[in-house]
């Protein structure tokens, strides 16, 4: 789930965020606090969907919503996971996941086998696995800020991005679950560690010398010629007459001319930070300073560069803009 790709979509409009929670909907959530509380559910009758159409049939209503904001959520037959990034194979989080209910799984046949008192210990242990984990039961809205502070106050993890999530692989009691199981050796597990750690660093790299490519080869001529037209048509005016106003092309030319040497160095900076990234050996120190180092770098040429594509003419702008992008789609 963790990697350079999915660290853009875990947490954006259109993905859950990094905390792990569990949608079971309104119903589940009901019937679990039922269980934990020793009280008699009353399950809810189901209703028919109103279509607008009395020539259809109507067919019963599903009790509980569909929430695309949650990373696990329960819809009505299955529950989704819904972190996993479009380039991964679903292979890894599958052993991850099978691992954890098979050590789960474990521990309460461990419980149980030795119950001398089987309905009763089996009540106790499912009162106590609830109220033991139902902090990650969570039926809101995932994109609330508000959520994001509550999930805090309940000890959730946020880990929001790979050099944040990676650690947790090789953590003693993770490397110790895959290994009691039989699932991955201690090798195994370190050896896969370091190699999404150097594919997360490859991948800040490339996009890195790709973004400086663009701008040295396209960026900065596109911005040159543009204050180049402008500042001969200021000359040829003032060439004609000095009562031609030219205060339009000599504040756009003023911008242009500040944001180039902006523009410039945080270009100088990229550079600088990602040449300096690569002489780190530690692999995990070396993710975190693409992290926090070269992404950062990116982020604000960045700023630069698009404040440039609002102001350079489209004739000489050379990359397709967001409008072009949108309303060239039939």
């Amino acid at each position: 789930m963790a990697s350079a790709g999915n660290d853009h979509r875990l947490g954006g409009h259109e993905a859950p965020p990094a905390i792990v929670s569990v949608f079971l909907g309104e119903e589940l959530t009901e019937i679990l606090t039922a269980l934990e509380n020793g009280t008699l559910y009353v399950g809810k009758g189901q209703t028919l969907m109103e279509i607008g159409a009395t020539v259809l049939p109507h067919f019963p209503k599903d009790t509980t919503d569909r929430n695309r904001t949650s990373p696990f959520a329960f819809t009505g037959n299955k529950c989704e996971f819904r972190m996993l990034g479009s380039a991964f194979s679903i292979a890894g989080p599958i052993i991850v996941l099978n691992t954890i209910v098979a050590e789960v799984l474990g521990q309460f046949a461990d419980t149980l086998e030795q119950s001398t008192d089987f309905q009763g210990d089996l009540s106790r242990l499912i009162k106590r696995t609830i109220s033991n984990h139902k902090r990650i039961i969570f039926n809101g809205n995932g994109y609330d800020c508000a959520w994001v502070k509550e999930a805090e106050s309940k000890g959730l993890a946020n880990l929001k991005t790979t050099p944040e999530a990676l650690p947790a692989f090789i953590a003693p009691k993770n490397v110790e679950v895959f290994t009691r199981h039989k699932v991955l050796t201690e090798h195994e597990i370190y050896s896969r560690y370091e190699i999404w750690l150097e594919n997360y660093s490859k991948t800040i790299n490339i996009e890195a010398l790709t973004m400086m490519d663009m701008v040295n080869k396209q960026v900065v001529p596109a911005v040159i010629s543009y204050q180049r037209e402008l500042a001969e048509l200021i000359l040829q005016k003032r060439a004609i007459g000095p009562h031609l106003a030219t205060s339009l092309e000599e504040g756009l030319l003023c911008q242009l001319a500040q944001l180039s040497d902006n523009l410039n160095d945080r270009l100088h900076n990229l550079c600088q930070q990602t040449e300096a990234v690569k002489q780190i050996e530690d692999k995990l120190g070396q993710a975190i300073a693409w992290r926090e180092k070269v992404l950062t770098a990116m982020n604000e040429l960045r700023m630069i560069v698009d404040e440039l594509e609002a102001l350079v003419s489209s004739k000489h702008w050379p990359l397709p803009t967001y409008a072009e992008i949108l309303n060239s789609v039939v």
